[in-house]
């Protein structure tokens, strides 16, 4: 073990000492990433990566952008903090550009820390303006950690309780190619999908408040209903009164490439009644966010601030990063890099039996594997040979693909190809290993005759 391996070693007990048992780490040898320049990172001991993961789609136009560094240490030197109980320019303006870009008419948005507290500033309006504490939400679904929005999640391998101050209610349509409407056509499966939810409200107790929704499912594996769903969906809620939520912490910004929201590929209802952001909007730096329409967003019956929601030095970052975003067609490149990338995995994955499903739009791609071993092997795969992907999916067996949408066509091949190769290692591992069994395995008795001849 060479001395930054023992030191690696040596943090990743600390880790383990002081922090919790179920804050998870990627890699059987964690790796501390010490620094990133464009689509790339470092780790301590020197090994260089090609980032396809982004710190969970939260670097989003770059590593070390200089225009967004460059405006963190120039806010720096001025003043870090305020609160909202003052007056904020870089707020108001950052405020004014997300509502523009919203789609939702009369918008106002609303700053947080993450997308969790987005989403539990989202349920504490549509619930408080709705006077109702039930929420519909889909099957497989994520929406945060915290009290509320673990309520609301479909995905059970990241909801540690059943305890919830919401009555939540599930529906279909969050995943394609499983459950019982899976071998219907695209119009089928929306009409089943409807249907379903026509009969969930008949079973409601009276009002209900919301439907929350990611237009692409992001832990659940970059999932999706077919385009138009959610707009389906809406016009049932439309008839009852019901709040439609579009949670973009994953899809915003432009990173599905077809569109700068998720939910205008269902835009045919119009837009949500409240929509939620966080992750790469401030590019590493905490920040989330609700746009909603005046009406409900002014609908709060108390006293409300946020000590560190919208701070000086974050709106300073998101206002840097969607300059730059919009200045050079971040999404328009997710568009054409995308395709590149998915075009070149597909070709591949049909001779890779590991391989389930190509999945995604844009750059939000991903590989649903044969089970979470086989995810597992090529994560680490992949890091070996210089690629960082993620990893979700209800059963762990999907590898999630987001590089900063900054990222070039040479670099969506080269990624590409190292994914591929990762595939063939965890293939190949999985035979060897199978092969290793089938060795190992008792052999059956001869029967008494054939021992005897």
């Amino acid at each position: 073990m060479t001395v930054t391996q023992h030191q690696s070693a040596a943090l990743y007990e600390r880790h383990r000492a002081v922090l919790p048992s179920w804050l998870a780490t990627y890699y059987r040898e964690p790796i501390e990433l010490t620094h990133g320049e464009g689509r790339h990172v470092w780790d301590a001991e020197g090994n260089r990566y090609l980032d396809f993961f982004g710190g969970i789609l939260t670097t989003m136009t770059a590593h070390a952008l200089p225009e967004v560094t460059k405006a963190v240490a120039e806010q720096a030197g001025r003043i870090l903090h305020t609160s909202t109980l003052y007056l904020s320019r870089q707020m108001i303006e950052l405020a004014e550009q997300v509502a523009q870009l919203s789609g939702i008419p009369d918008a106002k948005v609303f700053f947080t820390t993450s997308g969790t507290e987005a989403n539990d500033t989202a349920l504490l309006l549509a619930t408080g303006y709705r006077r109702s504490n039930q929420v519909l939400a889909l099957r497989n679904s994520y929406h945060g950690r915290s009290f509320s929005t673990v309520g609301i999640t479909g995905n059970t391998a990241w909801s540690p309780t059943s305890l919830s101050p919401l009555q939540t209610l599930y529906v279909h349509g969050g995943v394609r190619d499983a459950g019982p409407y899976a071998h219907l056509s695209d119009g089928e499966f929306i009409t089943a999908c409807v249907a379903d939810l026509e009969d969930m409200l008949g079973q409601a107790q009276g009002t209900v408040a919301a439907l929350i929704a990611e237009p692409i499912q992001g832990v659940g594996g970059f999932t999706q209903g077919p385009d138009g769903l959610l707009a389906a969906f809406k016009r049932v809620l439309d008839r009852h009164g019901i709040l439609w939520i579009s949670d973009e912490v994953q899809t915003g910004w432009g990173r599905t490439g077809d569109h700068f929201w998720g939910w205008q590929a269902h835009g045919q209802a119009g837009p949500p009644d409240l929509l939620t952001f966080a992750k790469g909007i401030a590019n590493g730096m905490s920040m989330g966010g609700v746009v909603a329409r005046a009406e409900v967003m002014d609908s709060l019956g108390a006293n409300s601030i946020s000590t560190f929601g919208g701070s000086p030095i974050t709106t300073a970052a998101a206002l840097a990063n969607l300059r730059y975003l919009l200045e050079n067609d971040l999404q328009g490149n997710a568009l054409r890099t995308g395709a590149v990338l998915r075009e070149r995995l597909a070709e591949a994955c049909v001779d890779l039996p590991v391989v389930h499903q190509l999945r995604g739009r844009g750059l939000m791609l991903g590989l649903a594997l044969s089970d979470a071993e086989a995810a597992s092997a090529t994560l680490e795969h992949a890091r070996e040979l210089g690629l960082l992907v993620g990893k979700g999916g209800r059963s762990g067996n999907t590898l999630r693909i987001a590089p900063p949408l900054s990222l070039t066509e040479a670099e969506a091949r080269e990624g590409a190809d190292l994914l591929i190769e990762a595939l063939r290692r965890a293939g190949a591992q999985r035979e060897a290993e199978r092969a290793r069994a089938d060795q190992q395995a008792p052999q059956a008795p001869a029967d008494r005759q054939g021992a005897r001849a």
